[in-house]
């Protein structure tokens, strides 16, 4: 990285990074992503994922995911029994939310010196990882990711969020490319997503403001080679659509918090376990 990089991240929230990953070091993601989908227990319990829908508000499955590899499906992917309609490589939505730990591929890519550098270069004086995820985004079934900011599941106070996403497929506007609003950083946290503290309730997540309406003229695509890492500001705005293509959209991506002089929120859906505290970038 060069002079203005964090600059430009600042001034956008949004920053690609080409050839972050070597062909070859995709590949092994990619690989150690299909071994995962080989494991997946046959009585697993079908989570649906959905970002246009409300299944993980009283999903226990998602909410005890923090410190798991677990895995998330689409919605026209089970049928209302919970039993696949599709093979389990294109049904999937996601696997998360503890690759970056759990799995010794992931985590080596995870904590790389290139990571490492990156977060140097940010000025990320104590970054820990908090959550990661495989994205499948597969081909005709890919769904699409609504207009959010990340800070509204991944609060901090004040907020210190970078997301790392890596592409591991070519990614253009027919496959389901990345949209961000320039500058839409600088607006604040615009909702949040908690825990519920009604324990009545079968809501176990909730929303504490509606959707915002994002118009559609603000964002620009973000369309790059297989290898790069998109680097995300934890309050910009940013969207994807459906992959209507016959081509895979994979992804990797994880999301550090820079502990220091912050607050990682006790209301988040996300916790750490205690006998796990979210793993340090610089000493792993």
């Amino acid at each position: 990285m060069h002079d203005g990089i964090l600059t430009k991240f600042l001034q956008d929230g949004c920053l690609v990074l080409d050839d972050f990953l070597t062909d070859k070091e995709v590949e092994e993601l990619r690989k150690a992503a299909d071994e995962l989908i080989q494991d997946i227990p046959t009585e697993s319990h079908k989570s649906v994922f959905s970002t246009t829908e409300a299944q993980q508000r009283k999903d226990k499955y998602f909410l005890d995911s923090s410190d798991k590899v677990s895995y998330f499906f689409e919605g026209g992917a089970v049928d209302e029994n919970g039993e696949l309609l599709v093979e389990p490589k294109i049904a999937l939505n996601k696997m998360g939310h503890a690759l970056h730990w759990l799995n010794p591929i992931f985590k080596k890519y995870t904590f790389c010196e290139k990571v490492k550098e990156t977060c140097f270069q940010l000025g990320l004086v104590d970054p820990v990882v908090v959550q990661s995820m495989y994205i499948f985004k597969n081909p005709g079934v890919g769904s699409e990711v609504i207009a959010h900011q990340d800070a509204t599941f991944l609060y901090t106070e004040p907020v210190k969020l970078v997301g790392f996403w890596i592409a591991l497929d070519d990614v253009t506007l027919e496959n389901g490319c990345l949209w961000y609003a320039s500058g839409s950083h600088l607006s604040g946290v615009h909702r949040r997503y908690t825990r519920n503290p009604d324990p009545n309730s079968e809501e176990l997540l909730i929303y504490n403001a509606p959707a915002p309406s994002y118009p559609t003229s603000n964002f620009q695509p973000i369309c790059v080679s297989k290898g790069a890492c998109v680097l995300i500001h934890g309050q910009v705005v940013h969207r994807s659509e459906a992959n209507k293509s016959e081509r895979s959209r994979h992804a990797y991506t994880f999301h550090v918090v820079d502990m220091n002089g912050t607050t990682y929120s006790p209301e988040n859906w996300l916790q750490p376990n205690p006998d796990q505290p979210f793993p340090e970038v610089y000493k792993n």
